[in-house]
């Protein structure tokens, strides 16, 4: 069960939010029972790279046997 503030793993690219399927986001708020959520996608450094609402099938929780992996953003 995924919750506020547990990390999630985004399952699909979206190219108008700048993210690509493997961003890790924190989810700070869940609707509908775990339908759907609100994810924050960051930066390393903190910056706000999107928040947007996902459907449960967009996102994963996080294993513990998921390894991190670092990209940076296309430049606009």
């Amino acid at each position: 069960m995924i919750r506020e503030h547990d990390r999630v793993v985004l399952s699909t690219d979206m190219e108008a939010e700048a993210l690509q399927r493997g961003d890790v986001g924190t989810v700070v708020h869940v609707y509908r029972g775990g339908q759907a959520f609100e994810v924050e996608f960051l930066t390393l450094s903190g910056e706000t790279v999107a928040v947007t609402t996902l459907t449960a099938a967009q996102v994963r929780a996080v294993s513990k046997r998921a390894v991190a992996h670092a990209r940076e953003l296309a430049v606009a």
